[in-house]
C-alpha cells in the first residue's frame, strides 16, 4: 500500500473526494466516497412543518444521538441529510433551532473520520487507514519530557501524544501546485502551513494561506468535539444567552517612580493559556450546573468552575502550551541539531504561540467562541495571580517594583531569592513563572505601562516612550545610541551620575557639530514609503506633506516615482515650489548644508531624547541642573 499524505477534500457530485499526495510517484491520489452526505441536525421529534420542509428540499433523515457539552446528557437529534453540500447552511438556516450547518461539509468529514490533513496515510483501493506514530528515537525523549503530564492529567496527555505523533511526521518534497497551494512557497513556510494542518485539522491549501488564527482555533474545537461525540453549541448556546460584551482586563500595579540598579524582570509563561489549563476553564465548566462546584468561586467573580469533569477547551489550549513549552522551544535552542532543525521548531514554537495568545481574545468576541463568562473567569485568574506573586514576594523581603498583567519588577533580587519566589508561584498558583529580562538600569516614570530598562548588553528596552521613529534620521539614532551605551556599566548612583553628565556632554556636541555643518548630509535624511499616488496628490492637494513634497520635486527631476517606493529627503528652510511653502528636499537636490534647516533638527533631536531621558533628570531644553525628583 502506497503512503500518501492528506492535503485536502472537496465536496464531489457524490459524496467527497480526498486529495492525496504520493511521494514515491511524485503524484497526487484521489480517492472518493460516494457514500457520505452533507448534514446538519434538527431537534428531535420534527414537527409536521420541519418535516414537509425537509421533503421538499429532498432531504433524508435519521434519528441519532449526540452528548449536550453543558450537561454530559444525551440527546436525541434528527440528522438531516442533503445532496448538494453548498446547500446545507443555506437550508439549515430555514429553521429556528438547527446546529453544525456552519460546519463546511469537507471538514466536517475529515472531523467524522478522524482525519488529519497534512498526515501520512496508507492508501489501498478506497480505504485509507493512519501511517503516523511517535518515531522510535523520539519516543523515550517523548515520555520523559510529560511524564509528569500523564500521570498528573490523562486526557491532556492523550491529546498531546496524538498532536506529536503527528507534528513529528516529515513534511514530503514536492512542488507547491501538487500540494495544493498557488505560486512559490519557502521550505519554512511549507512547513509550517503541515503544522498548521495537522495541528488545526485545516486543509493544506487554506493552512498555506489562511491568516486568521479565530478560524484555527475554531477548527481545533470542533474537529475536538467531533471526536468525542459531543454536540457543537450554536453561537447563542455557547455565551450561555449572554450578549457579548467588554470584559474587564488585566490589572497593572502602580509603579514606584524612580531610577533603579540590577531590576529583574520575571513573567508568567503565556499566562492566559496556562490559567485556562490549570484552573479548568472552558464552555462547559465555567458555571457547570453542579451544586458541589458552586463553592469553587474564581476569584473578585459570581462565577464557579466545575471540579467534576475536565473541560474540553481546557485539555485543548493545555495540550498545545505543554507542546510548545516542554518540547518545540527546548528543541529550537538546542545545540545538537542542526541549524535549519533548530530555526523549523522555532517556527513551529511561533506558530504555537500565535494560537496560543489567541486563545482568550477569541472567548470575548469571535462568534461561535465567544462565551462572557469564561473570558471574564481567564482575566479575573490573572488579576489574582499578579495580585498573589506581589504579595508572595513582599512577605519574601523582595521589593517588587510594578506590576503590569503577567510581569513583576523587581528590585535589586537576589538570584536566591528569584528562584525561590519562583518555586513558590509555582506550588501555590500552579504557574510558571521565569526571568523574563534583567537591567543594569530601570526607569519607572509615574505613568502606568511606560518604563526605559537598559539590559545588561547595552541593549535599550523602551515600553510607552515615544523615542525612536522608525524613519528617525541617522543624527538622532546614532546620538540616542551613544547616550544608552553610557548606561550599560551604571551599577549605582555616583556611576549614574556620571553617565548623566557623559550624556549631556554627547548631546551638545552633537548639537554644535549640527550647527557648524559637521555632519554629511546623509546622517539628516528621512526615509519615507509614499502610500499614495505621488502623481495625483502632487496635483489636487492644497498643501502637502513632506514626503510628497519630495515626490514632486524627484517627478520634476525627470524621475518616476510609484506608491509604495521610500522616499528620501531633508529638512530645508522653507522655499516657495509651484505656490506651495516647502520644507524638504530630495536628498539628491540638496546643495549644501547652507540649506539644511538647522533649528528644525535641533528641536526634533531634543524632543526624541526627552521621551527617554527627562524622565532620568536628564533634560537638554534646559540650561539649569534639576534633580531626578523633579521628573517624577
Amino acid at each position: 500500500m502506497a503512503v500518501c499524505y492528506l492535503t485536502d477534500i472537496e465536496a464531489a457530485s457524490k459524496g467527497v473526494r480526498l486529495i492525496l499526495y504520493d511521494p514515491s510517484e511524485d503524484a497526487v491520489k484521489e480517492v472518493l466516497d460516494e457514500e457520505y452526505k452533507p448534514y446538519f441536525y434538527l431537534p428531535h421529534p420534527l414537527t409536521p412543518e420541519a418535516r414537509a420542509s425537509i421533503e421538499s428540499m429532498g432531504g433524508r433523515t435519521q434519528v441519532t444521538e449526540k452528548r449536550d457539552l453543558f450537561t454530559e446528557a444525551s440527546r436525541l437529534l434528527t440528522k438531516v441529510e442533503v445532496e448538494d453540500p453548498s446547500a446545507v447552511q443555506r437550508l439549515s438556516r430555514r429553521f429556528k433551532r438547527s446546529w453544525e450547518g456552519d460546519v463546511p461539509p469537507p471538514l466536517g468529514y475529515a472531523y467524522d473520520h478522524n482525519l488529519s490533513f497534512g498526515a501520512p496515510y496508507k492508501v489501498g483501493g478506497d480505504s485509507i487507514t493512519p501511517a503516523y506514530e511517535i518515531p522510535r528515537e523520539l519516543k523515550p525523549l517523548f515520555e520523559e519530557r510529560f511524564r509528569e503530564v500523564k500521570a498528573r492529567d490523562p486526557e491532556k496527555h492523550g491529546l498531546i501524544e496524538r498532536l506529536f505523533s503527528l507534528c513529528s511526521q516529515p513534511i514530503p518534497e514536492a512542488s507547491p501546485a501538487k500540494l495544493g497551494i498557488a505560486g512559490e512557497i519557502s521550505r519554512e513556510d511549507l512547513y509550517l502551513a503541515f503544522m498548521l494542518a495537522r495541528v488545526a485539522s485545516l486543509p493544506i491549501p487554506v493552512a498555506s494561506t489562511s491568516r486568521r488564527v479565530s478560524t484555527w482555533i475554531r477548527s481545533m474545537l470542533h474537529a475536538f468535539l467531533r471526536r468525542k461525540n459531543i454536540l457543537i453549541p450554536r453561537s447563542e448556546e455557547l455565551r450561555r444567552g449572554e450578549e457579548v460584551h467588554r470584559v474587564k482586563g488585566g490589572l497593572t500595579m502602580p509603579p514606584e517612580s524612580g531610577v533603579y540598579f540590577n531590576t529583574v524582570v520575571v513573567d508568567f509563561e503565556s499566562l492566559y493559556p496556562s490559567l485556562i489549563d490549570a484552573y479548568n476553564l472552558s464552555y462547559e465548566t465555567v458555571n457547570c450546573g453542579h451544586p458541589e462546584c458552586m463553592n469553587n468561586k474564581v476569584p473578585g467573580t459570581e462565577h464557579h468552575v466545575c471540579k467534576r469533569r475536565r473541560g474540553v477547551y481546557s485539555v485543548l489550549i493545555g495540550a498545545l502550551k505543554d507542546l510548545r513549552i516542554r518540547w518545540f522551544k527546548p528543541l529550537s535552542r538546542d545545540p545538537s541539531i542542526s541549524e535549519s532543525e533548530r530555526r523549523l521548531a522555532e517556527a513551529a514554537a511561533r506558530l504555537l504561540k500565535l494560537i496560543l495568545v489567541a486563545s482568550y481574545g477569541v472567548t470575548v468576541r469571535i462568534r461561535g467562541l465567544a462565551q462572557p463568562a469564561l473570558a471574564e473567569s481567564i482575566t479575573a485568574y490573572g488579576r489574582y495571580s499578579l495580585k498573589e506573586a506581589w504579595r508572595m514576594a513582599t512577605e519574601m523581603g523582595l521589593h517588587p517594583l510594578y506590576g503590569d498583567t503577567d510581569s513583576l519588577f523587581l528590585d535589586n533580587p537576589s538570584e536566591e531569592a528569584v528562584n525561590f519566589l519562583i518555586k513558590k508561584v509555582k506550588n501555590e498558583l500552579r504557574l510558571d513563572l521565569a526571568v523574563d529580562k534583567r537591567y543594569s538600569v530601570c526607569v519607572l516614570p509615574r505613568a502606568m505601562k511606560a518604563y526605559f530598562g537598559v539590559k545588561s548588553d547595552g541593549t535599550p528596552d523602551i515600553k510607552g516612550l515615544t523615542a525612536l521613529k522608525s524613519n528617525s534620521p541617522q543624527l538622532v539614532q546614532k546620538v540616542f545610541t551613544r547616550c544608552v551605551r553610557e548606561l550599560t556599566d551604571v551599577r549605582n548612583w555616583a556611576e549614574f551620575e556620571m553617565a548623566k553628565e557623559r550624556i549631556r556632554r554627547i548631546v551638545r556636541e552633537a548639537i554644535n557639530d549640527l550647527k557648524a555643518g559637521r555632519l554629511p548630509l546623509e546622517d539628516l535624511e528621512y526615509s519615507v514609503r509614499l502610500h499614495f499616488d505621488p502623481y495625483e496628490k502632487g496635483v489636487e492637494a492644497e498643501t502637502l506633506h513632506q514626503p510628497y513634497q519630495c515626490a514632486v520635486q524627484l517627478i520634476d527631476s525627470g524621475l518616476r516615482v510609484k506608491v509604495g517606493e521610500e522616499v528620501r529627503f531633508v529638512k530645508v528652510k522653507p522655499f516657495k515650489y509651484r505656490g506651495k511653502t516647502f520644507t524638504v528636499k530630495p536628498t539628491i537636490l540638496v546643495r549644501g548644508f547652507h540649506e539644511v534647516n538647522v533649528d528644525d533638527y535641533v528641536k526634533n533631536l531634543i524632543s526624541a531624547l526627552n521621551q527617554t531621558f527627562k524622565p532620568m533628570g536628564i533634560a537638554f531644553d534646559k540650561p539649569m541642573h534639576r534633580d531626578l525628583a523633579d521628573f517624577m
